[in-house]
């Protein structure tokens, strides 16, 4: 799936979801290096339990961050 992410700096984020796992996040833009720890951090990890640890983290003063645009792409993916 592609998601276009809203109020951070990275541009799109990539990933698929196989038997409600996540897999293959990549981020374009954005912080690369803590932007490839969080796409390690997750692979393979449950659908649910991803959006669980990533909804709602903000960056600084915005009200969002790419962890959170991550669950809000998963939360799309998930039909929720």
């Amino acid at each position: 799936m592609e998601y276009q992410p809203k109020g951070v700096c990275s541009r799109q984020i990539q990933f698929d979801v196989v038997d409600h796992k996540v897999k293959n996040v990549s981020f374009l833009g954005g912080c690369n290096g803590n932007l490839q720890g969080i796409s390690r951090l997750i692979d393979g990890m449950d659908v649910d339990e991803a959006i669980t640890r990533l909804d709602g983290i903000k960056c600084g003063f915005k009200s969002t961050s790419c962890p959170d645009q991550l669950a809000q792409a998963l939360k799309e993916a998930a039909g929720q």
